[in-house]
């Protein structure tokens, strides 16, 4: 699942560096850079998929209240920046259009059946796809048939077994995280590891000299700049 010399770079909530995040803009900026992957976060609200980092509406639009509280015709009156809605996961696929891998962040409880629904109804590989989450209990609902990835802000005994458990491929750290002990261990049970968020070009080095496998950047035209280093 590796790109550019076995560095993947992803899109932090789309380009967001640029961009207001996991809006529209943020994604199509993402892939007019070429970014390989593009990273989003996902609520369900009123029945619907929607594309948003916060359950809390404040920061990042005019909205206020709980996304699990609010109507979808609420939701898609609020400004989420430069008067961009909060779109929907299929809005998002569908401007995607294949040009970009998609990692899906699980947010909130119950998002897994909906979105390996919506998926599977869509003309996409399960290979285009990485579902994702810090709710382990979530994550081991989605379809076998989509690569899990298992995120992790704080440490644990071993991030391998906990990722083993969930039957993720994929162990995603916090930069603060990461050592290159926990990247050879991911290494040797046959795992890869990514880290997030990398924006520095100082932080992007060092984490590809310690053989990271996939960095998420709000600016990934850095990383893949990086990457692409000798």
């Amino acid at each position: 699942m590796t790109d550019l010399n076995n560095l993947t770079c992803i899109a932090h909530r789309g380009a967001s560096g640029y961009e207001p995040e996991n809006t529209l803009r943020a994604f199509a900026r993402a892939i007019e850079l070429n970014c390989p992957w593009i990273e989003l976060d996902v609520h369900m609200a009123d029945g619907y998929i929607m594309v948003i980092h916060d359950e809390d509406l404040s920061r990042t639009t005019n909205g206020n209240g709980k996304m699990s509280d609010c109507s979808y015709e609420y939701l898609r009156k609020l400004d989420a920046g430069h008067g961009e809605s909060i779109p929907t996961l299929a809005e998002v696929l569908s401007l995607v259009s294949h040009r970009a891998r998609v990692n899906i962040e699980l947010k909130g409880h119950g998002a897994a059946e909906p979105v390996c629904s919506l998926l599977k109804e869509l003309s996409w590989g399960p290979q285009e796809f990485l579902i994702s989450s810090f709710d382990h209990e979530e994550l081991a609902q989605v379809d076998s048939s989509f690569t899990r990835g298992a995120l992790f802000n704080r440490r644990v005994d071993s991030y391998v077994d906990a990722a083993k458990r969930i039957n993720a491929k994929i162990i995603i750290l916090d930069r603060r995280l990461t050592t290159r002990t926990e990247i050879d261990h991911a290494h040797e049970a046959g795992m890869e590891l990514w880290v997030y968020t990398a924006n520095k070009p100082k932080h992007i080095r060092k984490l590809k000299a310690l053989g990271a496998d996939g960095i998420f950047s709000d600016f990934p035209d850095r990383a893949m700049k990086i990457a692409s280093e000798g």
